[in-house]
């Protein structure tokens, strides 16, 4: 996903730290189950983009150095966006609609001062 946002250029591109050594573990997950089949880098990013976008908005960021808040907001929107029509190319609604309720839950969790609880919903 760094060097997919590095590529796009902008300010999102001039934000980013330094490419982490590893970068993506919950896509992997994701990307090993059978509905991903032929399809295992995509759905990585999908998910990748999507909790990096949650974590701009709500916790530390793992692929950004010191960011503004308010450009944080927006990358996480964007990160959103990005992940959801990587996703809906594939043609796979029932998982646009299961992300959308992660993003919804992770945010009523946040809002609760929970932030336990968002991180079980990214693990489940």
């Amino acid at each position: 996903m760094h060097a997919a946002l590095l590529a796009e250029g902008g300010l999102l591109a001039d934000a980013l730290g330094p490419a982490p050594a590893e970068d993506g573990a919950l896509g992997a997950v994701a990307a090993s189950g059978p509905r991903s089949n032929g399809r295992e880098a995509d759905i990585a990013f999908v998910v990748e983009a999507i909790r990096e976008g949650e974590l701009l908005h709500y916790g530390t960021p793992r692929l950004f150095g010191p960011i503004e808040p308010d450009l944080a907001l927006l990358a996480g929107d964007r990160l959103y966006a990005l992940g959801l029509a990587r996703l809906a190319r594939l043609g796979d609604v029932e998982a646009v609609s299961e992300l959308a309720d992660v993003i919804a839950l992770c945010a009523q969790a946040r809002a609760e001062g929970r932030p336990r609880l968002a991180d079980a919903v990214w693990r489940a």
